[in-house]
């Protein structure tokens, strides 16, 4: 039988690109004498041992929630055995709520308790850095985004126990008549852009130029554990009767502890409740059960902080609006095309897009815009919403895979530049779990592109970004939405084409009495089902006869409403609530270029006088005994993350993406020189010539 020698080069070249590629990928784990970290069950304390990897095993991780009000506070508790024979420093990264005041740490080891404390964060890292050299029990909590916090427990000696109690506090959702609070169970991992720039963290990537934190964000993930639960429970006051308690993706207890005030108990209904998908638990109070205006407020260093919501009458027509004479818009879709949106989250994508195509109408134009790797654009501009190009859009969106990259800059740049008419309103629809570790070059882009467009965001998958989807709608003066499963698309998308049609009250103006710190300073265009919430302090106690006057525009006319400061609700943890709005306004401003010394300093002196974490002060405990012996070294490791639901490892990490392991790139890059070398002798082979087929 004759071989062809051409075949056969070909042949042997990618045998030996895969033993090389095969050899490097091995080169990069770890020994596995015990274990390797991919082998390990996620929310596990992972340790490198001389021999290889070993595990302190994870006992339990609790959720209690107290919500009272406006107010949630919220304690996740984590506990962790170290099995090993060695003395061991564990670090972890694990997300919170975006809007989360964390306010406290507690750390038990056997008997003993040790109380955190907020410091600088430099200062908390020396403080952490000297018990750990010496020896002594600490722990330390930074925050690396506002929904994403790293702990750190040092000295952790064989057989030992540490349960590690976080606080935080927040406000509860409200939109289109219920109430919700959204809890992070694991994080998608984020893509990361830009040039490597070395590393201060031990996580996955690299830091880059424009990710220069990437190694302390992006930890490790495993796809499956059996010991990966979760229990929650939580206590809801609402203060009226509750018509439905329910979460969207969990099966849960609930115990009625009194109808008439509103008081009831919530529980997981199982036991071994996997931590791959986020919590999302919604109450609904009897009709007009809600106050249409509400103040509540705490008094703290003699200054009252107030939380106001007002729901604007149901009854209000849209703005600017007839049946007779809709107002044309111009529509740009963007979604979100990338690994990481890989099974369950691209078909929810997918399935929302084509939803939002059948509320166009005869006078929008739109236009479809997809991106992984690179930006993919439907039509050159946007096109009139005619049947022949909606069927053309139909098309192409069903025919949409995940793969590649998540490049969602110049994506988003392109929706916001694209050319359209004046006279239409426009408007972008942006779908995307947001896993990217570069948010604030994004919310940068929005802010000096934004023009006359409304950013809203959709954020898809089991668990995605909340701190993108919510401050990229806010920035671009939008709403967001999340949609977490198949069955609630059609809810959450028409609810969400609802808002969009046009904004129910804009222009609104709120005015406090005498000298007020107020946050947002300015209020946004209210879309359907949405209120105005405000968090104010005072430069001090109001007077009887004080007001706040609200007011705005609708296309009924102008509408507002006056509420007694003297009618205001009593509740714990609103001065910490605002304190928490105050240090985000500060960065946004550092992010618009106001200097970042002033802004650091507002932060530091907001975060100090209320004890919450923020970019510049950190947690940290301390135990003032040394209980490591000098001569025992300390093993260092992080924390694996459960995979988020219905994502694949393959699909997020088995494409090329920026700070991939060395030994990786030099596979690929000897599999290229012999791609190039087989195309020199392949060429050489031939005499004929060959035309090249049009693409």
């Amino acid at each position: 039988m004759c071989i062809n020698k051409t075949a056969w080069l070909a042949s042997t070249v990618l045998v030996a690109a895969s033993l090389l590629i095969q050899a490097s990928v091995r080169a990069e784990q770890p020994d596995d004498a015990v274990a390797s970290p991919h082998e390990m069950q996620s929310g596990s304390l992972l340790l490198k041992m001389e021999a290889g990897y070993t595990v302190a095993t994870r006992i339990n991780t609790a959720v209690d929630i107290r919500i009272s009000g406006p107010v949630a506070r919220t304690i996740v508790s984590q506990e962790f055995r170290n099995d090993g024979a060695e003395w061991v420093e564990g670090v972890y990264v694990f997300p919170l709520p975006d809007s989360a005041a964390v306010d406290r740490l507690r750390l038990r080891i056997g008997e003993r308790f040790i109380e955190g404390e907020i410091r600088e964060k430099a200062e908390a890292r020396a403080e952490y850095e000297r018990a750990r050299q010496d020896g002594k029990r600490a722990g330390l909590v930074e925050q690396q985004r506002s929904n994403l916090f790293t702990t750190s427990i040092a000295n952790l000696g064989p057989g030992e126990t540490v349960n590690v109690e976080i606080e935080y506090l927040e406000t509860v959702i409200y939109d289109n008549g219920q109430f919700s609070l959204r809890f992070p169970l694991t994080l998608t991992p984020r893509y990361i852009p830009g040039a490597e720039q070395g590393r201060q963290g031990s996580g996955w990537s690299s830091d880059t130029d424009q990710v220069p934190d990437a190694s302390l964000i992006t930890p490790p993930v495993v796809a499956a554990s059996s010991d990966h639960a979760v229990t929650m429970r939580a206590e809801i006051d609402a203060g009226v009767p509750l018509k439905v308690i329910a979460s969207r993706y969990h099966p849960v207890r609930v115990n009625t502890v009194s109808e008439a005030e509103g008081r009831y108990t919530v529980a997981l209904a199982g036991t071994k409740v996997p931590m791959d998908h986020d919590l999302e638990l919604v109450w609904r109070p009897v009709e007009n059960a809600v106050a249409r205006a509400t103040l509540f407020r705490e008094v703290k260093d003699g200054m009252p902080h107030y939380l106001l919501m007002v729901l604007p009458p149901d009854d209000l027509e849209i703005n600017g609006t007839d049946a007779a004479d809709p107002v044309a818009r111009e529509l740009v879709f963007v979604i979100d095309t990338s690994g990481s949106m890989h099974g369950a989250s691209i078909e929810q994508a997918k399935q929302a897009l084509l939803l939002a195509l059948e509320g166009l109408r005869p006078e929008d134009s739109f236009n479809v815009i997809q991106f992984n790797s690179i930006v993919d654009v439907l039509f050159p501009g946007s096109v009139p919403a005619t049947p022949v190009n909606i069927r053309a859009a139909t098309r192409y969106i069903r025919n949409l895979a995940a793969n590649g990259g998540t490049e969602m800059y110049p994506a988003l740049e392109r929706a916001l530049v694209q050319a359209g008419e004046e006279t239409r309103l426009r408007q972008i629809v942006f779908i995307t779990d947001g896993s990217v570790g570069n948010e604030q070059e994004l919310f940068g882009l929005i802010d000096a592109k934004l023009g006359r467009s409304r950013l809203f965001t959709v954020g898809i998958g089991s668990a995605p970004n909340s701190l993108f989807m919510r401050k990229a709608a806010e920035s671009g003066r939008g709403a967001y939405t999340f949609i977490s499963a198949l069955h609630e698309v059609k809810e959450k998308m028409t609810a969400l084409i609802r808002k969009i049609e046009q904004p129910r009250v804009t222009g609104i103006e709120v005015a406090w009495p005498g000298e007020a710190l107020v946050y947002p300073e300015i209020v946004p265009d209210l879309y359907a089902g949405e209120p105005i919430l405000q968090k104010v302090r005072l430069a001090g106690e109001s007077r009887g006869s004080d007001i706040v006057r609200i007011s705005g525009t609708s296309s009924m006319g102008d509408w507002g409403v006056d509420l007694p400061i003297a009618a205001e609700q009593e509740n714990d943890g609103i001065a910490a609530v605002w304190a928490r709005a105050r240090i985000e306004h500060l960065l946004d401003r550092e992010r618009q270029g106001e200097d970042a010394e002033a802004v650091r300093a507002d932060v530091i002196e907001t975060a100090l006088n209320h004890q919450l974490v923020s970019k510049y002060t950190s947690l940290v405990a301390v135990d003032k005994t040394p209980v490591r012996p000098q001569a025992s070294a300390l093993e260092r490791e992080q924390v694996p993350n459960l995979l988020p639901y219905g994502q694949s490892q393959e699909a997020i990490f088995g494409f090329p993406a920026t700070a991939a392991g060395w030994g990786r790139d030099l596979a690929a890059g000897i599999l290229l020189l012999l791609l190039a070398l087989l195309m020199v002798v392949v060429r050489f082979r031939r005499f004929e010539p060959h035309v090249r087929a049009p693409f």
